[in-house]
């Protein structure tokens, strides 16, 4: 959608009846409704643009589109049933290892590697102050550089 083609962007007002409301025109309204249909065409957007109320223009784009577009608000009677058959390609005995899947083949449990508990070091500093670290074994080397700096001390 090119700048030209919302030109007559913001709605003109025609004229506003006894209740207050805006009575806008019917050409600029049409234009409206056909650039809200177009594919990728934001309706909030547009109607920030031509100065009306987004659920309005909605309504309008809903008229436009006749009563054979709408949602019914009655249910369809469509019996579904509530089991599928199940339609079995093989005999049963030929199924074997390799025609089954590989999300059904059983295989030998492996045992976890859970990952080692974190260390723990636990100092009280001669100023009263007490500090407790837990470090994976990825932090020995930081947990190096914190002994040596409690040395140091």
């Amino acid at each position: 959608m090119t700048p030209d083609d919302l030109d007559f962007l913001p709605l003109k007002v025609t004229h506003i009846d006894e209740g207050g409301r805006r009575c806008f025109d019917p050409e600029d309204k049409r234009r409206l409704i056909e650039a809200c249909r177009r594919p990728g065409a934001s309706v909030s957007g547009l109607a920030l643009k031509a100065g009306v109320n987004a659920n309005q223009l909605r309504k309008w784009v809903q008229r436009e589109r006749g009563p054979e577009c709408r949602r019914t608000e009655k249910p369809l009677d469509v019996h579904v049933p509530a089991f599928v058959p199940i339609v079995e390609l093989a005999p049963s005995g030929a199924a074997t290892s390799e025609a089954l899947p590989a999300s059904t083949r059983r295989e030998a449990m492996r045992p976890s590697h859970r990952p080692p508990l974190p260390s723990r070091l636990v100092a009280q500093l001669p100023n009263g102050v007490s500090l407790e670290l837990e470090c994976g074994q990825q932090d020995t080397a930081l947990l190096t550089a914190m002994i040596d700096a409690l040395r140091s001390r």
